[in-house]
């Protein structure tokens, strides 16, 4: 149907998604237990009557609307939609009136001349935030010139935009998670906004997260409170929905307790076999898993539940209707941008990620429009016996020459002596080092990291990647001149140990229980503390967002000062908003339990 959901003509019916990940089911079998461990599709439970499931029902209600106006996310099989409900209104003799979004957008053509300029050259890894608005990419005034058809039953007008119709009608938004566009991008099932050529995947994305994704988000968040109905488009042959109003509530209701965000996993060439091993429910017919995105707010979803039925929406709808209740007084400074990142890198039994570093702060404001810069850490979960952490530069590290050395790695593919040139350091579980933008590092082999991290998370500058390729026989980006231009060669030497590696501190004390300061560096905006208990411990949020994991024990319930209390296994991620005001966490394994609290400073 529209250009950014043409099917590429090589592929396949079955050829719906590129991945080893399951696809979440769209009806819950049974509760999951805390006692099962890790949950996978960890979802908010809204009672009785507010999800609704097929699209049977969503016809119902839109043949009583008569006009609506079907909006929604690039990769939505709109297609299929359409030919869904057509269906069911044929079932019932009624006519509908189809006029299709993808009619009025401009050539592709001009949309790639007028997007040119945020995508840099070919090749790069990286482009811009686009500073276009999506009406630019259509011809926005025929859209608007449209009419219902008054002979017709239903009239509908689908695909991305449609609300900017401006009809007085229903608006029908259908949301679809951003690992599910990535998958069926990746098997040529779905393309870029505007777009009528297939490119590189690696391509897509860098348009789908510096163009599509800006310009839809920003479309989004304007229509918010205008929706009448949300639904989830991940499945191909069916569909979930409930109404905006009730989904605002549970946006309400979530801004104030508690959150888990569904996580998704990723192989990579340099991945392990700990989240394989000790993650029920995952496919393990993967040769590894490097990532987990526990919480990486740009790409992870919200997944509420009713009557068994699951319905996931972007977290970032989350923050555009609480941001101030989700983040308090940090509200002013980030606005509905989600500050901390939590996820996982899996090592164990893997390889050494790339010798890299990150942007500083000007960099990545004025060559990729990014707002904060990605400033890390590596907090060891787990690790085997000799892990290490590549951290800092030597001693006597000559800048010229070893540029020189990475250039001639990279032309002659010849592996380099990193050791001469960047210290490592050994980890041991709970060890926490710190990587402020400008630091070289890398996760060597044997570590299950937690990295607690800015926001921003695709911008890395690989100097050298161990001359490997990737999981599809390609070499992997080298970046040697964008991380010159950050390389920050004073953090060598005794340096490291004394400011990169934190000194935990006892903070606080009381019978069974202890607070620990683990200090972040002066550059990082946030700060951790691991509470380690051994019944119950009481926090308050003091009007600021707090992510969370336990990090030591079997599992932990958490009751918030409104009253919702839910129960969490280790190694989950989970958030307490600023408006959460308290809460209090309580042990529910036989040892002592510790959990890593991670909060704006």
């Amino acid at each position: 149907m529209t250009s950014d959901l043409k099917a590429n003509p090589a592929q396949t019916s079955a050829e719906l998604r590129k991945t080893a990940q399951f696809l979440m089911p769209s009806q819950l079998d049974k509760p999951h237990n805390v006692k099962d461990g890790y949950n996978i599709y960890p979802s908010a439970d809204l009672g009785r009557d507010k999800i609704f499931s097929g699209y049977e029902s969503l016809t119902k209600w839109i043949v009583d609307q008569q006009n609506v106006l079907i909006d929604g996310y690039v990769g939505v099989f709109w297609d299929k939609v359409q030919e869904a409900i057509n269906s069911c209104l044929n079932a019932q003799g009624r006519r509908a009136n189809w006029i299709k979004t993808e009619d009025f957008l401009k050539s592709s053509a001009e949309i790639d001349s007028m997007i040119a300029p945020f995508l840099g050259v070919e090749d790069a890894v990286w482009g811009s935030k686009c500073t276009l608005s999506l009406p630019d990419l259509y011809q926005i005034e025929a859209l608007k010139a449209q009419l219902p058809d008054h002979t017709a039953e239903v009239n509908i007008i689908i695909g991305p935009a449609a609300a900017l119709a401006n009809w007085d009608a229903a608006i029908l938004y259908i949301d679809l998670p951003k690992n599910e566009f990535q998958f069926r991008m990746r098997a040529g099932a779905v393309n870029n906004l505007g777009a009528t050529q297939f490119v590189q995947p690696f391509q897509m994305y860098k348009r789908a997260f510096f163009v599509d994704w800006v310009l839809l988000n920003e479309h989004k968040k304007s229509i918010l409170n205008k929706m009448n109905v949300v639904a989830d488009g991940q499945w191909p042959d069916t569909i979930n929905w409930m109404y905006q109003s009730d989904l605002a509530s549970a946006l309400d209701q979530l801004s104030q307790s508690v959150i888990r965000a569904r996580p998704w996993f990723e192989p990579g060439a340099w991945g392990g076999q700990w989240i394989k091993e000790r993650i029920s429910g995952l496919n393990t017919d993967v040769v590894n898993y490097a990532w987990s995105f526990e919480l990486i707010s740009p790409e992870n979803g919200l997944v509420f539940e009713s009557d068994g039925n699951l319905l996931e929406v972007s977290f970032d709808m989350l923050m555009f209707h609480n941001q101030q209740q989700m983040l308090g007084k940090h509200a002013g400074i980030y606005g509905d941008q989600f500050p901390i990142r939590f996820d996982f890198l899996d090592t164990v039994r893997g390889g050494n990620l790339s010798i890299q570093c990150h942007p500083s702060l000007k960099y990545i404001q004025e060559h990729f429009g990014e707002q904060i810069t990605q400033d890390e850490t590596y907090y060891i979960l787990d690790c085997e016996k000799d892990a290490r952490v590549y951290l800092g530069f030597q001693d006597d590290i000559e800048p010229e020459t070893f540029k020189a050395i990475l250039e001639e790695s990279q032309e002659k593919g010849e592996e380099i002596a990193v050791d001469k040139y960047v210290q490592s350091f050994e980890a041991e579980k709970h060890d926490f080092f710190l990587i402020p933008n400008g630091t070289v590092h890398s996760a060597g082999a044997g570590n299950l990291v937690l990295e607690i991290s800015a926001t921003p998370y695709i911008f890395t500058f690989k100097m050298y990647d161990w001359v490997r390729l990737d999981l599809d026989g390609n070499p992997r980006p080298i970046n040697i001149e964008h991380a010159f231009n950050n390389l920050d060669f004073e953090r060598k030497g005794e340096k490291v140990p004394q400011e990169l590696i934190s000194k935990q501190a006892l903070l606080a004390e009381g019978e069974d229980w202890q607070i620990l300061h683990l200090p972040t560096h002066p550059e990082h905006f946030y700060d951790v503390h691991r509470l380690e208990f051994d019944q119950q411990i009481s926090v308050q949020t003091e009007d600021s967002c707090q992510v969370l994991m336990l990090v030591e024990g079997d599992a932990v319930s958490i009751q918030t000062a409104e009253g919702s209390i839910q129960q969490y296994a280790y190694a989950e991620t989970f958030v307490i908003p600023a408006a959460a005001g308290s809460y209090q966490l309580t042990n529910l394994g036989t040892g002592r339990a510790k959990v890593i609290k991670a909060f704006l400073k």
